[in-house]
């Protein structure tokens, strides 16, 4: 496996933990103001990380998430 690889699905890893935090950030004890910066911050960092992971794992990576995604959608359609 390339380097570039090997570092973008490292880089994919810590983008599913940003979008992971989202869901703990409410019970952390912040306020109001404060869990809304955090939650900003996570969606932009967990964005940013998701496509640079998909620039260097490449194209066909994206195509698998999203067969995957649409194999999903079709199930539950009645």
């Amino acid at each position: 496996m390339k380097k570039s690889k090997l570092i973008g699905f490292i880089i994919f890893g810590i983008s599913c933990v940003f979008w992971g935090l989202i869901l703990v950030v409410p019970w952390l004890g912040f306020s109001a103001g404060q869990i809304v910066i955090l939650t900003t911050g996570l969606v932009i960092a967990g964005e940013i990380t998701f496509y640079l992971s998909i620039f260097l794992i490449g194209k066909e990576f994206l195509v698998r998430i999203k067969n995957k995604f649409r194999k999903t959608k079709n199930r539950s359609e009645p």
